[in-house]
C-alpha cells in the first residue's frame, strides 16, 4: 500500500518519523499529540485524495468544517483564517522538476497551525520540503529548538526557494532565446517568447498571494505566532518581493525580445526589398532597350549596322556598370 502521510515528531534531543496511511493518522493523531504535548508534530499529507480520512481527522481535532472545504477549493484566493485554537491558510507552490515547455508544475498546499502541531496538505505528491526534513533529521539550525510557528516559516521558505528555482529555469530559457535571436532567428522564437511570458505571469499570480500572507504573519497578534518570529515572516515577504521584481524585469526583457524580433524581421524584409530594387533598377533600362529592338518594324536604321549587335551589348553593359557603381557608392551592397 502506498503511504500518503508522514509524521515528524521531534524535540531538542530526539526525533522520529512515522509514514503511514491517512486512515491511521485520522484515528490516532489526536492521541499522539496528547501523549507528549511538549514535542512538536508535523503531519504532512502527500495527497488530498483521501477526503474521508481528512474529515475524520478534523472531527477529532475539532477543526471547522469550512476549513476542509477550503482545502479542496483550488480557485479560492489565499488568505489567513484565524480560529480560537488554530490558524489556517492555503498557498500555491511551483517546482522546477517536471517543468515542461508550456506550463508550470504547480501545487496547492494548505497549512493548519496548532499549539504543538503543524499539518500540511499537498494537492498532489511532490517533494517540496526536502530541506526542512534534512534540517530536522540532522538538527541543522534551530528548528528543533523552536515551536511549530518556526517550522511553518521553514516550510514557507522552502516554497519561496522553489519559486527562485522555477524563475532560474525560466531565465535560462530566456538566455537561450536571446542567443537564438542574435545568431539565427526563426519563426518558432516568437512562440517561445510568448510561452515564457505566460509562465512569468502564472508565477506572479502564485507568488503575490504568499507575499500578502507573509505580510499578515509579520504583523499578526496571535499566541500561535511568537512575536520574536515576526522577523522571519518578514524575510519571506522580502523574498517574494524579490521574486516579483525579477519576474517584472524578465517580462520586460521578453517584451524587448519581441520588439527585437519584429525589428530583425523588418530589417530582413528591407534587405530583400533592397535586393529586388537593385535587380529591377538594372533590368528596367535593359528591358526597354531589348523591347525597342524587338519591335517588328521594317525600316529600323540600327538593324542594318554591321556592329549594331555589339554596340547594343556595350550600351547595356555600360548602363549596368553605371548603376552597380551608383548603388555601391550609396552603400546598398554593405
Amino acid at each position: 500500500m502506498e503511504h500518503f502521510s508522514q509524521l515528524y515528531q521531534y524535540n531538542s534531543e530526539n526525533f522520529q518519523i512515522d509514514s503511514n496511511s491517512p486512515d491511521f493518522f485520522a484515528e490516532n493523531f489526536t492521541n499522539i499529540i496528547r501523549s507528549n504535548p511538549k514535542d512538536i508534530y508535523w503531519l504532512n499529507f502527500h495527497s488530498i485524495a483521501c477526503k474521508d480520512s481528512i474529515e475524520s481527522l478534523f472531527e477529532s481535532l475539532k477543526i471547522d468544517k469550512l476549513t476542509i472545504e477550503n482545502i479542496y477549493k483550488t480557485e479560492k484566493r489565499p488568505k489567513i483564517e484565524e480560529y480560537p485554537d488554530y490558524l489556517f491558510f492555503t498557498v500555491r507552490s511551483a517546482l522546477s522538476k517536471g517543468l515542461n515547455s508550456f506550463f508550470l508544475n504547480k501545487d496547492q498546499i494548505s497549512f493548519i497551525l496548532g499549539e504543538n502541531f503543524l499539518i500540511s496538505f499537498q494537492s498532489k505528491k511532490a517533494n517540496h520540503f526536502e530541506d526542512v526534513r534534512d534540517r530536522i533529521e540532522k538538527k541543522r539550525g534551530k528548528i528543533r529548538l523552536k515551536d511549530p510557528d518556526f517550522l511553518l516559516f521553514r516550510l514557507l521558505e522552502s516554497i519561496t526557494d522553489n519559486y527562485f528555482e522555477v524563475l532560474d529555469d525560466i531565465v535560462n530559457s530566456i538566455e537561450k532565446i536571446e542567443h537564438r535571436l542574435i545568431s539565427k532567428p526563426d519563426n518558432e522564437i516568437l512562440k517561445e517568447i510568448e510561452i515564457q511570458k505566460r509562465k512569468l505571469i502564472e508565477l506572479r499570480k502564485i507568488v503575490f498571494p504568499l507575499k500578502e500572507i507573509a505580510s499578515h504573519l509579520e504583523r499578526i497578534i496571535n499566541p500561535l505566532i511568537e512575536k520574536s518570529n515576526h522577523y522571519y515572516f518578514s524575510e519571506i515577504k522580502d523574498n517574494c518581493i524579490t521574486v516579483l521584481e525579477e519576474i517584472d524585469d524578465n517580462k520586460q526583457i521578453l517584451d524587448g525580445f519581441s520588439n527585437l524580433y519584429f525589428a530583425v524581421q523588418g530589417q530582413r524584409m528591407n534587405q530583400v526589398m533592397k535586393l529586388l530594387t537593385v535587380v529591377s533598377s538594372i533590368f528596367i533600362p535593359l528591358t526597354f532597350i531589348v523591347g525597342v529592338y524587338g519591335m517588328n518594324f521594317k525600316h529600323m536604321p540600327e538593324l542594318t549596322m554591321k556592329y549594331g549587335y555589339y554596340i547594343c551589348w556595350g550600351i547595356m553593359f555600360l548602363i549596368t556598370s553605371i548603376l552597380l557603381y551608383t548603388f555601391y557608392k550609396r552603400g546598398w551592397f554593405r
